[in-house]
């Protein structure tokens, strides 16, 4: 049916459903409709727009909106003719309360006539869709009788016409199931869109109290016709119309959602409910054999299986299974492996992993199966597929992530019934190996120049996938103890042997993951020993062998993170520190490089006391290299700090210091002088370099016992900051303190780390050179005032500093804490608080 022949049915039609209210509407107002319609779509600017909508608002919401949606409906233009389809919606949705009860069902007629007639004329999908809308609009209204909506939908499409719906109920013979199969292709597919629509607009509403109820009893008398249609299109060949059986899935998907988070409260199989719905999925497994549709049904079977896979039946759960293990599957996951990520075996590997989740128990405790074995395969191959994760490789995470709660579920298992448990253990953990053996594979870094030209996608990705992969790690080793540390070991010495240094630094990112996991060290120390006593360092240091930074840096997490194997095993230390000490002289190694130093000095101080020397000639050469960082300096003259604080004879403790606060002074010379001259950026970094080294200095001058101050202890004297040996030392410091923060008032940076300066001493029990006088906290948040930056670092240290004298018996914090009240008080006046004398 052309569109004039469509003109000439709603005229003969009209009286059919003349009872809706109409105003008379100007003969020109459906032109000036249709020409502000078009121009909508033209180009235009952002005000033209606007102001045509505006236009068409006012129209569609006037009392002949409904006469202009009619108008619309003829039109030879689509988007005027889904314009029209959308004017109705908004009707119902503005002007239902216009309408009154004996208007209604003429209103439901005209809009099942209007369905028909564009389904018979071959209307677009657009336009059909939007009317489905409009139908489902008119189902929500409140009183609305229209229960057996899909079957009057349905009669009406095989009819060619609206069909009266109280003589359609009389007919007891009448059902979706005897009518669906008669439907034309076209209005099969409107049907099936109509379900859809309606079962996504409830799931959207929010009902409280007995509309809940009132909804969920009308849906269920949907589902039992939704159900019936379904069986009709479902079967359709896939290959034959995949259109019909693509929309068919995806409504099916649909209901069974709603479905799941509405009688799920129930036993699944005695939820009659859910039978009708339960029936159909037989049907949806066998569209995964056809390959027009296939990428679909995978995507909405495992769309349902992960949060509900209670839904399935043994019978459907073993018809998934023959399709994923099947030559076909095969096929397509197969193209992963080489790299080709297309969508059809992407929805198929998603679903696999769908049922994997879903059958982890079952799986794991059934391993010689010859029914499991494949499927066990294939998600392993998951982990093996060509390309880079995050990159390249997009379905390696998801696949990471089943294997870690396959991991997970052995580890609860263990906490069970042991003798159950023997039987079945032993091999589950040898899937665990393979997949730490393939997260070894794809945690390799590419090379420099392909991670250059990754996005920050990319790199985040591949980041995020190698921070999984360590959690795999630290879960594994509850499971499988030392083997896999050993076997990780091995495999380092093998990677240096053969000089292959991405597959190093992959293995030692390893080794650090399991590093954190393990509580007793003592354990892997003979694997570890090989290590350290290989050629690893020597050969990280050797310029000629050109190893990726990536590895080297990987190298000396792995002295952090096993800072506790060293402190026994000092033998190592001089291969450890020359290696790191000449990779501070390489600017994208120093920062890691001042971080292991640090640790290696903080966890070995006692053992390094001799070479305290040696330590004070390196920093004095580094301080005369091109480049070398702020933060490097601060992390390495805290190092130095550490070994000081070790030092027995607290005479030579505050010679060896003294070195270190000469080196600091320097730094604070240069601030002075270069704000002197008006340099005020590099005064900035001089000064804030200076101040923050001294806090890296008092951290490693704290006892190393970790004692602190006992808040029970009433016996401390207001001298306990005092002590002869300090006292110059301390001058010293707290001068650097006043001359930074004077010349940089009104820097942030500077105020802050002047606080956590102050703040270093506060955990102290016993007198040194960071434990200062009340009064010099108190010195300086008096020269506080509301200008001051991060003023509330000022008084959360004021606050610190009572905390910690709390207890004590000093009469000098009682003069503190009124002068910090006081301050205080000022400080709200000066904002305009006003205080009762």
């Amino acid at each position: 049916m052309n569109v004039r022949e469509a003109d000439n049915h709603v005229e003969k039609n009209m009286s059919a459903f003349q009872d809706v209210p109409y105003e008379p509407l100007d003969p020109n107002a459906f032109d000036k409709a249709e020409k502000l319609i078009q121009q909508l779509y033209s180009p235009g600017s952002p005000h033209q727009k606007s102001e045509i909508q505006e236009d068409l608002q006012r129209l569609q919401r006037s009392r002949q909106g409904w006469q202009l949606a009619d108008g619309l409906l003829k039109s030879e233009d689509e988007r005027v003719r889904f314009f029209g389809a959308l004017t109705f919606t908004i009707k119902i949705h503005v002007d239902w309360e216009s309408l009154g009860d004996e208007d209604t069902e003429p209103l439901l007629h005209r809009l099942l006539h209007w369905l028909t007639l564009r389904v018979n004329a071959q209307e677009t999908p657009l336009v059909t869709r939007k009317l489905c809308t409009s139908l489902v609009a008119y189902f929500l209204r409140p009183k609305v009788a229209w229960d057996r909506c899909l079957l009057h939908l349905v009669c009406c499409l095989n009819a060619g016409d609206a069909v009266n719906y109280q003589q359609l109920l009389s007919s007891p013979d009448k059902d979706v199931t005897q009518v669906a199969p008669h439907l034309g292709r076209n209005q099969l597919l409107t049907s099936i869109w109509f379900a859809v629509s309606l079962i996504e607009e409830i799931s959207k509403m929010k009902y409280t109290g007995s509309d809940t109820h009132k909804y969920h009893e009308r849906i269920v008398l949907v589902l039992q016709d939704v159900a019936a249609l379904l069986q009709t299109s479902l079967q359709l060949q896939g290959k034959s119309e995949p259109a019909i059986a693509e929309e068919s899935v995806k409504c099916f998907q649909a209901w069974v959602t709603y479905a799941h988070g509405t009688w799920t409260d129930k036993s699944i199989d005695t939820t009659s409910e859910l039978a009708p719905l339960r029936k159909l999925t037989p049907y949806s497994l066998q569209l995964l054999w056809h390959k027009e549709v296939s990428e679909v049904t995978a995507d909405c079977l495992g769309d349902i299986l992960n949060p509900f896979s209670a839904f399935f039946t043994p019978q459907d759960l073993d018809m998934l299974v023959h399709f994923l293990v099947s030559e076909q599957a095969r096929d397509q996951l197969s193209l992963l492996l080489e790299g080709i990520f297309d969508p059809e075996p992407m929805a198929i590997a998603r679903l696999l992993l769908a049922y994997g989740d879903a059958s982890i128990q079952d799986l794991a405790k059934n391993l010689n199966n010859p029914k499991v074995q494949p499927v066990m395969r294939e998600l392993m191959q998951l982990l093996q597929c060509e390309g880079y994760a995050g990159a390249a490789d997009e379905i390696c995470t998801p696949a990471l992530e089943f294997w870690q709660s396959y991991t997970e579920f052995l580890i609860d298992s263990l906490y069970g019934d042991e003798a159950k448990v023997a039987q079945w253990i032993d091999d589950a953990k040898q899937y665990v190996l393979q997949a730490i053996a393939s997260c070894w594979v794809k945690v390799r870094l590419p090379p420099e120049e392909t991670w250059a030209g990754w996005n920050q996608d990319e790199k985040g990705d591949f980041k995020a996938f190698r921070a999984d992969v360590k959690d795999l790690l630290q879960s594994s080793y509850t499971l499988l103890g030392t083997s896999v540390f050993d076997r990780l070991a091995q495999l380092a010495l093998e990677a240096l042997q053969n000089h292959a240094w991405l597959h190093l630094e992959a293995t030692l990112f390893c080794l650090n993951a399991l590093g954190e996991t393990i509580s007793d060290e003592n354990v892997v120390d003979a694997s570890l020993s090989r290590l350290y006593s290989s050629a690893l360092f020597p050969r990280m240091m050797d310029a000629s062998l050109a190893i990726p930074s990536k590895t080297q840096q990987t190298a000396m997490t792995t002295i952090v993170s096993f800072a506790a194997f060293v402190e026994r095993h000092t033998e190592f230390l001089p291969s450890m520190l020359t290696f790191l000490f000449e990779s501070l002289k390489v600017l994208k190694l120093a920062r890691v490089a001042a971080k292991a130093i640090y640790s290696t000095c903080d966890t070995c101080r006692k053992s390094l006391i001799s070479e305290v020397g040696a330590f004070l000639r390196q920093y004095e050469a580094l301080l005369r290299w091109d480049g070398v960082e702020a933060m490097t300096k601060e992390r390495v003259i805290g190092a130095i700090a550490a070994i000081v604080q070790a030092i027995p004879s607290t005479e030579h403790q505050v010679m060896n210091f003294i070195k270190l606060l000469d080196y600091v002074e320097r730094d604070v010379e240069a601030c002075l002088e270069s704000a002197r001259v008006g340099l005020m950026e590099q005064s900035q970094e001089y000064g804030i370099c200076a101040l923050r080294c001294l806090v890296e200095m008092g951290k490693s001058m704290q006892e190393a016992d970790g004692a602190v101050i006992d808040l029970e202890n009433e016996a401390s004297t207001e001298d306990a900051h005092y002590s002869p040996a300090w006292a110059a030392s301390q001058e010293r410091i707290v001068h650097c303190l006043h001359a930074v923060s004077a010349s940089l008032s009104k820097d942030g940076e500077v105020i802050e780390a002047c606080c956590q300066l102050l703040r270093t001493g506060y955990k102290e029990s016993s007198p040194g050179p960071f434990v200062f006088s009340p009064k010099i906290t108190e010195s300086f948040v008096a020269n506080s005032n509301l200008q001051t930056p991060r003023l509330e670092n000022v008084l959360d240290t004021a606050g610190a500093m009572l905390t910690r004298h709390t207890r004590t018996a000093a009469k000098t914090v009682d003069t503190s804490l009124i002068t910090f009240l006081v301050h205080v008080f000022q400080l709200a006046a000066a904002m305009g608080c006003k205080f009762d004398s």
